[in-house]
């Protein structure tokens, strides 16, 4: 299994909203390194949520259950499908992750643009980790 963060703006489309919907497509990036790596997800696979924007925080756990298809906006783009499997605890802040050395290599942390971007099992262990300290 692989692990991935995949970013929202919660004003368009929060985890509150994917819990709503109970699944949704993944569509609409535009960027050739985010499309690379909707492309490696595989049914199964678990996705950090990331709330960009103000509230710059991960904040649950989402699962990939249709692996890329064609965007339906556009067919020279991919889209995967998600359902939401646990909201966080306590979600973890951008701030938390950037201050924590054990995250230096992190893709957030090195390419915080990215839409979608890998996690490597450690980051995940941890990140689900510090969603649990009070």
């Amino acid at each position: 299994m692989n692990y991935w963060l995949m970013k929202t703006e919660p004003s368009t489309f929060s985890w509150d909203d994917l819990v709503r919907d109970k699944k949704t497509g993944w569509d609409g990036v535009r960027n050739f390194q985010a499309r690379n790596n909707l492309k490696a997800m595989k049914k199964g696979d678990t996705a950090f949520i990331y709330h960009s924007m103000d509230e710059k925080s991960i904040v649950g756990v989402a699962k990939i259950t249709r692996e890329n298809y064609p965007d339906p906006s556009d067919n020279n783009w991919v889209a995967v499908e998600i359902a939401p499997l646990k909201k966080l605890k306590k979600p973890v802040t951008l701030a938390q992750i950037k201050g924590d050395k054990r995250f230096n290599n992190m893709a957030l942390v090195r390419s915080s643009r990215l839409s979608v971007q890998p996690v490597r099992k450690e980051e995940f262990d941890l990140l689900m980790a510090l969603s649990e300290v009070n």
